[in-house]
């Protein structure tokens, strides 16, 4: 969070140089790009450290033999589901609708039911949004990228 603070605090004069609109653009596009190594990220089945997620536990399929045949969270990956949003003042990347709380529980390690009627359990902690060193890396050249390019050329002193 250091870096995001230091990161913030040398881009935001070239930031107050640019309108609303171009803000807002700048913060759409960090928001996708981030969105896009979250998927990547989640289908990889791995914290933002770089450790796998923990594999489920073995559930009572009452006798029924076989495996699970969907990774964890192969829907919340989808672009319907995590959504991103870019306005002057920030980026953001969340969860959307039901799915927020299955987020939610996951991310925190908090208790819930499987199913209705189920005993409540404690999921084990699984970060599904977070940030890398190599996110961190990207969003700089990213916004370096956008600030040069022809944003910056319709203002004074560039």
């Amino acid at each position: 969070m250091a870096d995001l603070e230091a990161l913030e605090t040398w881009l935001s004069p070239l930031l107050q140089k640019l309108d609303s609109r171009g803000r807002a653009q700048l913060a759409r596009k960090a928001a996708q790009q981030l969105r896009r190594s979250q998927q990547q990220r989640i289908r990889a089945q791995a914290n933002p450290d770089g450790s796998p997620f923990e594999s489920r536990k073995p559930r009572d399929l009452r006798g029924k033999k076989g495996r699970i045949k969907r990774r964890m969270f192969e829907k919340l990956k989808m672009a319907r589901y995590l959504k991103t949003k870019g306005t002057p003042q920030q980026a953001v990347i969340g969860f959307a609708g039901r799915v927020s709380r299955i987020a939610r529980v996951h991310q925190y390690g908090l208790k819930d039911r499987a199913e209705r009627g189920a005993p409540e359990i404690r999921y084990a902690k699984r970060q599904i949004l977070g940030l890398t060193e190599k996110d961190r890396e990207s969003l700089v050249e990213t916004m370096l990228d956008l600030l040069t390019t022809d944003q910056l050329s319709k203002y004074d002193g560039f």
